[in-house]
C-alpha cells in the first residue's frame, strides 16, 4: 500500500479577477521531501504557497494534507508552519519567548513550553541561548531561530517563502547547506519557493519549476539540467547558450539545423517532434563545450568551429570565456577546463570549440533572444 503523501493539490486554480495567478496546478509530494518551486517573479509560486498555509482560498480545485482536504480548515488550524523571507521575529521577545509563542497561543503549559524550546534550539545548534535577545543574533542563526519556531509546532509541512533572499550571498551559501541539514534532521516535508535555481537545485530532492502559472516540469535537479522538458526549463535552469534556428532535416531524433546567422548544427529533439522546416530554439550548456588549440581535436565533435576570445570572465572554477565565431560573427558562453591548459588565453586569441549533438537540445521555437 502506497504511503499517504503529506501534501496533495488537485487541480488549484486561484483567479484574481481576469487574472489567472495558478492554473489547474497538480502535484503531490512525499513524507520527509524537500520540495522545491522555482520561477521567475509573477509565476503564480507565492500564491501557491499561500493557498497552501490557507492566506488565500482556491478559485478551484482540492488541497490535502496527510489525506485530508484542508479547504476549509483556517490557517491557524492547519497542521502546517511557514517561514517568511524577512523571518518576523518578535523583537521584543528573547529567543525562547520567539521559539515558545506559537505553543504559548494553543494553551501549553509553562514546563512543557521551556523543555519543548530547549529540544528544538539544541536541535538547530542553539542550545543555552533561549534567554539571549534576538538582537543579538547573526542572520543565520536567525533564520535557524525562525525555523525552530515552526518546528517545534511539529508540523506535517514547513512552508518556507524566499528565507534566504535577505541574506547577504556568502551567507546564503552557508544556509543553503544548513536547511538542507535541518530538513533531513526533523525529516519534515520542506515546502520551498524561490527564484534562485542554485538555491533549488542545490537543497531539493524535487523541483517544480513555474511559469505564467502552470508546472513546466516536475523533477530531480539533474533532470531538471540534463534533461530539460521545455525551452523554458532549459534557459532557467543553468547556464545556457541558445540559438535560433530552421530544421533542415530529421532522422529519428537527430536533427540537422542551420543556424539564422548561417552556422550548421546537429542536435536531439527533446521529445517536441519538430519537423523539417521547423524554427527552433537550440540549447547547449557553457561546460558541454570543449576548446583546444588544434582544429582537428574539435572538428570530430559535429558542432563548433573557431572564435575569438572577447573576454574571460575570472570566478575560480566557475570561470567562463567569451568566444565571438569567425564564420557566423555569434557570440559563445564556454565554461573554462580547470586543467590550467588554457590559464593563459587572452583577449583576441583564437580557438577552436566544439561540443557532441548529443548534448544539444532542440525545442519549437518560443520566441526570445538568442545567441548564435
Amino acid at each position: 500500500m502506497s504511503q499517504i503523501p503529506d501534501l496533495e493539490c488537485r487541480a488549484i486554480s486561484k483567479n484574481f479577477d481576469d487574472f489567472k495567478a495558478v492554473k489547474e496546478v497538480s502535484f503531490s509530494v512525499p513524507q520527509g521531501t524537500f520540495f522545491s518551486i522555482l520561477g521567475p517573479s509573477g509565476c503564480g509560486k507565492t500564491t501557491l504557497l499561500r493557498m497552501i498555509a490557507g492566506f488565500q482560498k482556491p478559485t478551484s480545485g482540492d488541497l490535502l494534507i496527510k489525506g485530508n482536504s484542508v479547504l476549509e480548515v483556517p490557517p491557524n488550524k492547519r497542521p502546517v508552519s511557514m517561514v517568511f523571507q524577512h523571518l518576523a521575529l518578535f523583537p521584543m521577545m528573547n529567543i525562547g519567548a520567539n521559539v515558545g509563542f506559537g505553543l504559548r497561543q494553543r494553551g501549553v503549559n509553562k514546563t512543557d513550553i521551556k523543555q519543548q524550546v530547549e529540544r528544538v534550539l539544541e536541535r538547530v545548534g542553539l542550545g543555552g541561548v533561549a534567554d539571549r535577545p534576538v538582537a543579538s543574533l547573526s542572520g543565520g542563526q536567525k533564520q535557524r531561530v525562525a525555523i525552530a519556531r515552526c518546528m517545534v509546532l511539529e508540523p506535517d509541512v514547513l512552508l518556507l517563502d524566499e528565507p534566504l533572499g535577505a541574506l547577504d550571498l556568502k551567507l546564503r551559501e552557508h544556509m543553503k547547506i544548513e536547511l538542507k541539514q535541518l530538513q533531513s534532521e526533523f525529516n519534515t516535508t520542506f515546502v520551498y519557493i524561490t527564484h534562485d535555481q542554485s538555491e533549488a537545485l542545490v537543497m531539493s530532492d524535487q523541483i517544480a519549476v513555474m511559469n505564467h502559472g502552470v508546472f513546466e516540469q516536475l523533477g530531480t535537479a539533474k533532470e531538471l539540467y540534463y534533461e530539460p522538458s521545455t525551452a523554458f526549463v532549459a534557459g532557467f535552469v543553468g547556464e545556457a547558450n541558445r540559438f535560433a534556428a530552421t530544421v533542415e532535416s530529421v532522422n529519428g531524433t537527430d536533427v540537422q539545423m542551420i543556424t539564422d546567422q548561417g552556422k550548421a548544427l546537429r542536435g536531439v529533439d527533446a521529445g517536441q517532434g519538430v519537423q523539417r522546416g521547423d524554427t527552433v530554439d537550440v540549447f547547449v550548456r557553457p561546460e558541454a563545450v570543449r576548446l583546444s588549440r588544434d582544429a582537428a581535436q574539435t572538428g570530430q565533435l559535429g558542432n563548433g568551429g573557431a572564435g575569438k576570445v572577447e573576454n574571460i570572465l575570472f570566478n575560480g572554477a566557475n570561470s567562463q570565456l567569451i568566444l565571438r565565431d569567425q564564420t557566423s560573427d555569434a557570440q559563445m558562453n564556454i565554461a573554462m577546463p580547470q586543467t590550467g591548459e588554457f590559464r593563459d588565453l587572452a583577449r583576441g586569441d583564437v580557438v577552436t570549440y566544439g561540443w557532441e549533438p548529443q548534448q544539444t537540445r532542440v525545442y519549437r521555437s518560443a520566441g526570445g533572444q538568442h545567441g548564435l
